[in-house]
């Protein structure tokens, strides 16, 4: 089995070589360059053809995340770590979202970093539990908007119908129980599956259970 072919990113020659001193003594990786900023790194990406690039984000005449993009532009089969002393945010999910396929901090030790580019290489996400604990928080922030956008576009009574499709109501039960016609409630239902986007009713009833529309407001 061929080496794990690795490209080094970072403005610091210290910081390179202490990544390198971890990497090259290991079977399956092998260093096979440096650069010391973003340019550069996508020079060297097309010369060297790696696998795996480690890059820090903060450098000097192309930052890390416009490296990303332009080499993702011309080797989308390569895999990105990003490498920070920060954990900031933005640059977590500006990383994820320009391909990289991971986002390590600077401090992390050396065995985890080994794991982790590992893992990487096996198709698993590179990120240390604190920074998946803020993927998760993001991806229930934007859940939280989705359900608030959704429930302005449903009218007081759609609301109620689809609350009581949640509980496994039908048309008919739904009826009686809000004192309306069958037919309207047809109605009403064809209506939230299409400002849900959804074509059956379990697949509504499930947007609703997990935004918490079954509830109520």
């Amino acid at each position: 089995m061929q080496p794990t072919k690795t490209l080094i990113v970072d403005d610091h020659a210290l910081f390179r070589q202490g990544v390198r001193n971890v990497i090259e003594p290991e079977e399956d990786f092998e260093v096979v360059g440096e650069a010391e900023d973003g340019t550069e790194a996508l020079a060297k990406a097309r010369e060297l053809k790696p696998d795996l690039i480690l890059m820090d984000i903060h450098m000097p005449h192309g930052n890390g995340l416009e490296a990303v993009s332009a080499i993702k532009g011309e080797l989308p089969g390569v895999r990105i770590i990003m490498l920070t002393v920060h954990d900031e945010d933005e640059n977590l999910f500006e990383a994820i979202k320009r391909g990289a396929e991971g986002f390590l901090s600077k401090n992390v030790r050396a065995k985890d970093l080994l794991n982790s580019l590992r893992g990487a290489m096996r198709g698993e996400a590179a990120i240390s539990r604190r920074m998946a604990g803020k993927i998760f928080q993001e991806f229930a922030r934007l859940a939280e908007m989705e359900a608030g956008y959704i429930t302005g576009q449903l009218t007081p009574r759609e609301k109620d119908v689809l609350q009581k499709m949640s509980e496994g109501l039908s048309n008919r039960e739904i009826g009686l129980s809000l004192s309306i016609r069958e037919n309207t409630v047809k109605v009403h239902v064809a209506n939230i599956l299409r400002k849900l986007q959804v074509r059956t009713r379990t697949e509504a009833a499930a947007r609703a259970q997990r935004w918490g529309l079954h509830k109520g407001d």
